[in-house]
């Protein structure tokens, strides 16, 4: 029966800490498992990222492509026969950017691009970004408004 005086761990869960360089004896002895000599056997060792003990790094090996264009506007793109089911799925009248940003269609800070493949079939109104010429034409078909931000 276990009693505060005689309370110990469960047996394995505690292990004996291994002591390292303490004599040839212990089995880690002489160089205390860290090899011969060398940057990495020396104390306070740290490695920095992408280091390769003086090989030339991978990222300069490599050579560098293409650029940057800061100009690009990313567009989240819809398309025309995408449009009808979105519209009858979360009840639009009006296809505007705070409409499918309240339903969970885009981020706050998403620009958004109407294109024109496949059908519209729905009379609705736009308030987007940018539209193809294609879509413009189908909208206006469909008896809908476009409104370009």
């Amino acid at each position: 029966m276990q009693q505060l005086h005689n309370l110990q761990p469960a047996k394995g869960s505690v292990k004996k800490k291994r002591r390292v360089a303490r004599g040839e004896g212990s089995g880690s002895g002489v160089t205390a498992g860290k090899g011969n000599k060398g940057q990495q056997a020396r104390t306070g060792y740290q490695s920095k990222k992408g280091h390769e003990g003086g090989q030339m790094p991978i990222q300069r090996r490599m050579p560098k492509r293409g650029f940057k264009n800061n100009n690009k506007i990313d567009f989240k793109v819809f398309n025309l026969g995408d449009i009808d089911f979105l519209a009858e799925k979360y009840e639009l009248k009006e296809f505007t950017l705070d409409n499918l940003y309240i339903n969970g269609l885009i981020n706050r800070t998403d620009s958004v691009k109407i294109l024109g493949n496949g059908e519209l079939k729905s009379k609705l109104s736009f308030k987007v970004n940018a539209a193809s010429a294609k879509a413009k034409e189908a909208i206006e078909a469909a008896g809908g408004t476009l409104e370009l931000l």
